[in-house]
């Protein structure tokens, strides 16, 4: 309950962290989520007749746009030189589910969790859009920080039984 918050001074105001003093380090976070769809949405994507295109590759894209872009989305984050960003795809037909996993890298003095998770969200809400015209009841879900390392707090993995 001690611990101070660091987006915000002593007056109680929102601030940026101040990273000026903290050492450049090699910072990853992977983030994952899910969407569930139905038959219909299913088999659109994987026989790739969506009329809007290609959904798992314009996805794909938006979700590296969006990693880009976390710093502007989000007001306390910095703009990162990002060095590495990958978006990849599990598809389980059978269980009418697309996991999205989002991989970001950077040397810096602040890591990439959030540009990872922001990375993962616009994935899956790009395939919602693209896909909304043959079914709107898809669910977006199970959307966390799978492993993060790098920086002065060292490794996270998440716990699932936690």
């Amino acid at each position: 309950m001690g611990e101070k918050l660091s987006h915000f001074d002593d007056a109680g105001n929102a601030i940026m962290v101040d990273v000026s003093n903290k050492d450049i380090t090699s910072r990853t976070a992977i983030a994952q989520g899910k969407i569930v769809v139905n038959d219909a949405v299913m088999k659109a994507i994987v026989n790739k007749e969506v009329k809007k295109g290609d959904v798992l590759g314009i996805a794909r894209v938006a979700g590296i746009m969006a990693v880009k872009r976390t710093w502007e989305l989000i007001p306390m984050c910095h703009p990162l030189m990002i060095q590495k960003c990958s978006v990849d795809f599990h598809v389980e037909e059978e269980k009418n589910t697309i996991t999205a996993t989002c991989t970001v890298k950077v040397e810096g003095k602040t890591g990439v969790e959030m540009e990872a998770l922001t990375g993962v969200n616009i994935t899956l809400l790009t395939i919602y859009d693209m896909c909304k015209a043959i079914d709107k009841s898809m669910e977006m879900t199970d959307i966390h920080l799978v492993e993060k390392t790098g920086g002065k707090s060292g490794t996270f993995y998440y716990d699932k039984e936690k």
